[in-house]
């Protein structure tokens, strides 16, 4: 009988798993769908933004989204019980809607306004009025809340998700509900809501949007406290979030700078940064190769500090060389020869190239030690034991030494070092309790 029991609970959850997995790969199939309807749409009307082609503008636009609904669909199918999945879907299928509400909007009411295509003003109030807004907010302070296995960390935030669900629904209704008219198509909202009942629909919604922005510091903070005090994989996890989060800001304040970069740098660094979110949250909640963020950061800040250095360095360099070229020849070299000067820009480069390599190491080293301080010294106790081995003879002050570094890189619980004596003799041991890292090794009688 409890065998039979079993085996139904096992089909049931095969069924749930089919199910889910169904459900979630059906959100893509959407989401795939629409994106390719708003890019037909806009190809018959929208035109080219001054930067970039219609056809790189949604490659820029429409790359990140399938990874957010990608990378969902692919968690949710593996872990239906997670809302982590499902979360990442809700993100991406919001911002497609917005996309294809427009595309749509403008299709049925600014290109073919004679086409009685059906509900054109209503996918204007879901492009116009800022209802995407709060379902972004709400979906990603679920997100953050619910990061990484789809459970609160802590009972103390129960409270939080539903305001946060609260606050949403009421921003949403006040977003939908506010705009009396939309002056890009000249149609006034069906949804508007006035009088006194839109009064108390504009205090909802801005009581809600309070709580919706209150509930998304929370799940900051939260996440901030777990990473402080988290161990082992649930840190790793934790970071890997956390180094997406951080790279996806940084990359929005130094935006200006980004923008006016060349369209093949910027192209490729803006689909990455805009899809690291999701590619680490997917990572992190499969735990594929978590422990490569470590790598990540180091790598990112010494590549990211070098980078800074070396731009400042280079334009310096030009700025310096052309003054000195300008006191030599008391004109402008531009002047005298109808066409700007090519040596400052060759001088400054072979400038960089030298630099590279040993400014590289420097910051390589300082970051080590800065933020990698106890791998910087186990590297150093390796290094420094290395050179030992080549110098030393004694045995038995090698092996007093090598208990040492075990036990001041790794520090284990306990060492004990075997050795066996050549020629059949009897083996002997060399232990040291490893909890104390500055005790003497003991050397236990033979």
């Amino acid at each position: 009988m409890k065998e039979g029991s079993r085996k139904q609970d096992r089909r049931i959850g095969r069924t749930d798993h089919r199910t889910a997995a169904l459900l979630a790969w059906s959100v893509w199939t959407l989401c795939v769908a629409l994106l390719a309807l708003t890019a037909l749409l806009d190809y018959y009307y929208t035109p080219s933004s001054p930067k970039l082609s219609n056809t790189s503008e949604y490659a820029f636009v429409a790359v990140p989204l399938l990874v957010y609904v990608t990378v969902g669909a692919f968690v949710a199918s593996r872990r239906p019980g997670n809302l982590v999945g499902w979360m990442l879907c809700a993100i991406g299928f919001v911002l497609v809607a917005r996309s294809f509400g427009m595309a749509y909007a403008d299709y049925a009411l600014l290109a073919r306004p004679d086409s009685a295509l059906p509900g054109g003003v209503y996918m204007a109030c879901i492009s116009q009025s800022l209802v995407a807004l709060p379902a972004l907010i709400l979906a990603f302070t679920l997100l953050i809340l619910l990061f990484p296995d789809g459970h609160l960390p802590d009972r103390s935030l129960l409270a939080v998700p539903w305001v946060a669900v609260g606050g949403g629904a009421a921003s949403a209704l006040w977003a939908v509900t506010a705009e009396d008219a939309f002056g890009r198509y000249s149609v006034r909202n069906p949804l508007h809501v006035g009088g006194v009942l839109g009064d108390v629909v504009d205090g909802f919604g801005r009581l809600g949007a309070a709580a919706l922005l209150v509930g998304l510091v929370v799940a900051i903070i939260a996440v901030f406290v777990r990473l402080g005090s988290a161990q082992g994989v649930e840190r790793q996890r934790l970071k890997w979030f956390a180094y997406a989060a951080a790279v996806l800001l940084g990359v929005l304040f130094l935006s200006p700078l980004v923008w006016v970069l060349p369209e093949w740098i910027s192209f490729p660094l803006g689909i990455a940064v805009f899809s690291a979110i999701p590619v680490a949250v997917g990572i992190a909640v499969l735990r594929y190769r978590l422990y490569d963020i470590d790598r990540i950061i180091n790598r990112t800040l010494v590549y990211g500090a070098l980078t800074a250095l070396l731009a400042a360095g280079y334009f310096g360099s030009i700025m310096v060389l052309q003054g000195i070229s300008g006191l030599v020849y008391q004109v402008p070299f531009r002047a005298l020869t109808g066409q700007e000067s090519q040596l400052a820009t060759i001088a400054a480069t072979l400038v960089i190239a030298a630099l590279f390599t040993p400014l590289r190491r420097r910051l390589q080293s300082f970051i080590d030690r800065r933020f990698y301080r106890s791998k910087y010294d186990t590297r150093k106790t390796l290094e420094a034991f290395s050179a030992q081995l080549r110098n030393e003879t004694d045995l038995d002050a090698l092996s007093a030494d090598l208990v040492d570094v075990v036990r001041e890189t790794v520090q284990p619980a306990h060492v004990t070092l075997w050795l066996r004596e050549p020629a059949g003799g009897r083996a002997r041991t060399l232990s040291a309790p490893a909890r104390d890292i500055g005790s003497p090794a003991t050397r236990l009688p033979r």
